[in-house]
């Protein structure tokens, strides 16, 4: 069972890299939102300061979104799909490589870089390791909910419009306690210990539910 799991999640890290076009746009975008957001902001330093967790993390859900469309496109249309349908994984093995090589690939990068890039936004120093530890934790039921989207939309035309209005609402308990486990005792030492331990259960609840809601919604594509 682990050998075709890593075989997933390495076949798809490798097409991810080598075409380079959903890791490019995801990367592109965040930066233009991190770029772009002072000058629309003004010169107003405080406020951005206030503002930069939350900012980092609206442009982090949005780029991971951007390239959810390519988790299972590619390979619903050549028919590698089903072929892994009926190996000797079964489907919410291949669905939870295919989230975590996505997470790799996407989620991951853009949630290391997130803090770097903060500088731009007047990100306070100290905020940097609560922020990064709470974007890569965070990041992962990203990919993952992204991973549910594309599966139910896969083989749909404008899937990845559906996708962001299916898996949107389900985004709003991870930005509400990402951002608050980000602030670095802001709030309160208590209240940001708390947020962090609520977004890792929220994370293991994906980590969980994503794989076999998505084989569900892949099966029923593929009758």
């Amino acid at each position: 069972m682990l050998s075709p799991f890593l075989s997933v999640i390495g076949r798809d890290v490798k097409l991810a890299f080598r075409a380079g076009g959903g890791i490019g746009t995801a990367f592109g975008f965040f930066l233009t939102v991190v770029v772009l957001l002072p000058i629309g902001i003004g010169p107003d330093q405080a406020l951005l300061q206030r503002i930069a967790p939350g900012a980092l993390w609206i442009a982090l859900l949005m780029s991971v979104l951007l390239s959810a469309d390519r988790i299972y496109t590619a390979d619903y249309e050549d028919g590698s799909l089903e072929v892994m349908a009926i190996g000797p994984a079964p489907l919410e093995v291949v669905a939870l490589a295919k989230a975590l090589a996505h997470w790799l690939t996407a989620g991951l990068p853009l949630a290391i870089a997130a803090p770097l890039l903060g500088f731009l936004l007047n990100l306070r120093a100290d905020l940097v390791p609560g922020l990064l530890l709470s974007m890569i934790t965070g990041s992962l039921a990203l990919s993952m909910l992204a991973a549910l989207g594309a599966a139910v939309t896969v083989g749909l035309r404008k899937g990845g419009l559906l996708i962001s209005l299916l898996i949107l609402p389900l985004y709003i308990p991870l930005m509400i306690f990402g951002v608050t486990a980000s602030t670095g005792g802001q709030a309160g030492p208590d209240i940001s210990t708390s947020s962090y331990l609520i977004l890792a259960a929220v994370v293991l609840l994906s980590v969980v539910v994503s794989p076999v809601a998505s084989a569900a919604a892949l099966r029923a594509h593929m009758r």
